[in-house]
């Protein structure tokens, strides 16, 4: 075993704590890992829906069996051919794509992006396709993927993915009734909270804080320690920054594009998020600063939110 100094091993030291306090600091690195939330998947599923639903998959190309979740490769191509998309939807952040006889999931994770196009259609993003689905009308459903975290899952029953997901925040279901309820028997601080995909499905690092902004809410404050005002204020903050980045087609902070390969324009509107060192747009006053909060950066206005 090779020993290591005590110099040697502070400036190991060293090196990390540098390394660490750029990442905290920069929002252009942190956007490189921030993954597609309820907007951005609920436009990948309009996109591509028009062009899917109906077509027979006639055979399965794929490359990166980690990816996969389920069968193994060769039972996961078999078990597809011939099978026909009845429809395509949206649980939380999953693509839900209902077969005859199966359930084809797709998560993007941080990098993927899902589009339907002509057989011999180059796309930039081809260069990291990992899975390819062949239509039976010379287009093929493709999988691209280039840090290779989306994950891909054949099930019959939809329910072993998504059975134990929160409420879908925009549905008729997500009462201030449920709200209220489902809040009051939890404990904690209320970012980590809205990031749990057990209480409140699809949203992520992206609208947590502009819901948290938008209800004047501090991330940090707990849970317990919200009024019936506030709690109501968040109910509508939830509901209207994601239909906010819905009808704006998603916010393509980083890697997310829409099918058609272009951006969609929500991060033009971003009241905090990515927003750091910037004058509040809502009180004109004060900056926007990140902190860290359950491990996630988090955007806020010191001013506005309480």
């Amino acid at each position: 075993m090779v020993g290591i100094g005590f110099d040697t091993l502070a400036e190991l030291l060293k090196g990390l704590y540098i390394y660490v306090k750029c990442r905290l600091n920069s929002d252009t690195i942190n956007h490189s890992g921030q993954m597609p939330e309820l907007p951005e998947v609920e436009t990948v599923v309009r996109g591509v829906r028009p062009n899917l639903e109906g077509r027979t998959i006639t055979d399965v190309w794929l490359d990166w069996p980690r990816g996969l979740v389920g069968p193994a490769p060769e039972v996961f191509v078999e078990r597809l051919k011939g099978q026909r998309v009845q429809s395509i939807a949206r649980r939380a952040k999953y693509i839900v794509i209902r077969l005859d006889a199966d359930y084809l999931l797709i998560h993007l994770k941080m990098t993927g992006r899902l589009y339907v196009v002509p057989d011999d259609f180059k796309e930039h993003a081809d260069q990291w396709v990992h899975f390819k689905f062949q239509l039976d009308n010379a287009h093929q459903l493709r999988f691209s993927d280039s840090r290779k975290f989306g994950r891909v899952y054949l099930i019959e029953n939809v329910e072993e993915v998504t059975g134990a997901l929160g409420p879908e925040p925009l549905s008729d279901e997500f009462t201030l009734d449920i709200f209220r309820a489902r809040l009051s028997k939890r404990k904690g601080t209320i970012k980590p909270l809205l990031l749990n995909q057990a209480f409140v499905a699809g949203v992520g690092n992206i609208y947590a804080d502009e819901s948290l902004h938008i209800a004047h809410i501090l991330p940090t404050r707990k849970a317990e320690s919200l009024t019936p005002s506030e709690v109501e204020a968040l109910w509508q903050a939830i509901r209207q920054a994601l239909a906010r980045g819905l009808e704006r087609e998603g916010a393509s902070v980083n890697w997310y594009r829409k099918p058609d390969g272009s951006k969609g324009s929500a991060q033009e509107s971003l009241f905090v998020y990515g927003q750091t060192g910037q004058v509040c747009r809502t009180c004109q006053q004060a900056v926007i600063e990140k902190i860290v909060v359950g491990q996630r950066g988090t955007h806020f206005c010191p001013n506005c939110q309480k």
